[in-house]
């Protein structure tokens, strides 16, 4: 019989194992030396030392899970356990004990990690949702509030799970929060189409207007009435694009028809008034070099009237000088009559009697102070003295400005 520490060959081929419960049978063998039949079950036992020594590597420096390695354990228990291998198949089992508490402790940090994670994916697709349902309810920004909306969409996806309720209720809102949004862009560009549509009616009829004037030859009034067409215009809004512009080119098309014949119609009828601005810059010249040279307001009044009489008949000015030059002769105009009204001043009896009668005052007043002046002298009051010199000789100088006044109105 040949023994080994952990087991052992019968000699009728017999092979045990020996436990702490007794030997065991692991199998038997005849086809050569004990010795051979040992070291046989023994490579068994190392076969599963290697597999434990692995799972032990795994467990401790691979992310392993602990649903992995509980599996992984039993299924090597059970091998052990029923092993046909000669060895410390005892020591094995407690190793495994270990390897059991090990991956025991694995599956509640893998627990806090799970939840931990799942708390971040719940609040990741919290703020997810949260500005979703911001964009839903506040923004006007269609193009841009889509994209981002689109973005969202793919953050939630890219975004780790949080538990299956919590995604249920996020997504039930991010689904809501999408729909929301895709409602208020579709009511709004329905009432955006139909505000334009009101635009399109209200510029057609402006249009309408604009291309009846265009072949009018009334000017004036219908110069006004495209303006007052331009600013309807602007106040009615946009209709949509391809409208806008077909209308805008035809409204413009009708306005440059129109003011095209009125400046071609001023621009003939300026040519023909061309003598007319000829005839009255020579007036103008003549004008300008004699009536500022008479002093006598009544005959520059006279003289100017023949020149008026000239300018009237020399007829309509040209738009581009009539400012100038129905300016300058409006000069001479004033000119003469500020003269006028300067020779009224001078000779204007009520303004006379009022001069007369400031110089009248003045030299009464004069007389009294000289009087005073002459008692104070005697009381050798020195003060009143100065008093009244100070004033006689204010009064003295307002004297002789009032006869000088009195003599030009004399």
């Amino acid at each position: 019989m040949t023994t080994d520490p952990w087991g052992r060959v019968d000699d009728d081929g017999t092979v045990y194992v020996r436990t702490s419960e007794g030997e065991r049978v692991v199998g038997s063998w005849q086809a050569g030396a004990p010795e051979e039949a040992l070291a046989f079950f023994r490579r068994k036992y190392d076969a599963l030392v290697t597999e434990v020594e692995l799972l032990e590597k795994r467990l401790r420096s691979t992310d392993l899970s602990a649903a992995a390695a509980m599996s992984n354990i039993d299924k090597l228990r059970s091998a052990v356990t029923d092993a046909n291998a000669v060895g410390d198949l005892e020591s094995l089992g407690r190793r495994l004990d270990a390897l059991s508490g090990r991956a025991e402790e694995r599956k509640v940090e893998q627990k806090q990690a799970q939840e931990q994670a799942r708390g971040q994916a719940r609040e990741t697709k919290e703020r997810i949702v949260a500005e979703a349902e911001r964009v839903a309810a506040e923004t006007t920004h269609w193009k841009s509030g889509g994209e981002r909306m689109l973005q969202l969409i793919e953050e939630w996806k890219k975004a780790p799970r949080a538990d299956r309720p919590t995604e249920q209720a996020l997504w039930k809102r991010m689904s809501a929060a999408r729909n929301s949004f895709s409602k208020r862009r579709k009511t709004y560009f329905a009432n955006l189409d139909q505000e334009r549509d009101s635009v399109r009616v209200e510029k057609e009829r402006i249009v309408a207007e604009a291309e009846a004037l265009s072949g009018s030859d009334d000017w004036g009034p219908t110069a006004r009435a495209y303006r007052d067409l331009m600013q309807q215009w602007k106040r009615t809004g946009r209709a949509d694009r391809a409208s806008e512009d077909k209308l805008w080119t035809r409204f413009k098309a009708a306005q440059d028809r129109f003011f095209d014949a009125r400046n071609a119609t001023f621009a003939e009828r300026d040519a023909e008034l061309r003598v007319n601005a000829e005839a009255k810059e020579r007036i103008l010249a003549e004008a300008e070099a004699e009536i500022p040279g008479i002093s006598d307001p009544r005959r520059a009044r006279a003289r100017l009237r023949d020149f008026q009489e000239a300018w009237e008949e020399a007829g309509e000015l040209p738009r581009d000088v009539r400012d100038q030059l129905e300016g300058a002769f409006r000069r001479i105009e004033d000119g003469v009559r500020r003269a006028e009204d300067a020779e009224w001043e001078r000779s204007n009896p009520e303004a006379i009697a009022r001069a007369r009668d400031t110089v009248s005052q003045l030299a009464a007043a004069i007389t009294d102070l000289e009087a005073k002046l002459e008692k104070a002298r005697e009381r050798g009051d020195d003060r009143r003295v100065k008093e009244h010199e100070d004033a006689l000789e204010a009064r003295r100088s307002w004297l002789a400005e009032a006869e000088k006044a009195l003599g030009e109105l004399s």
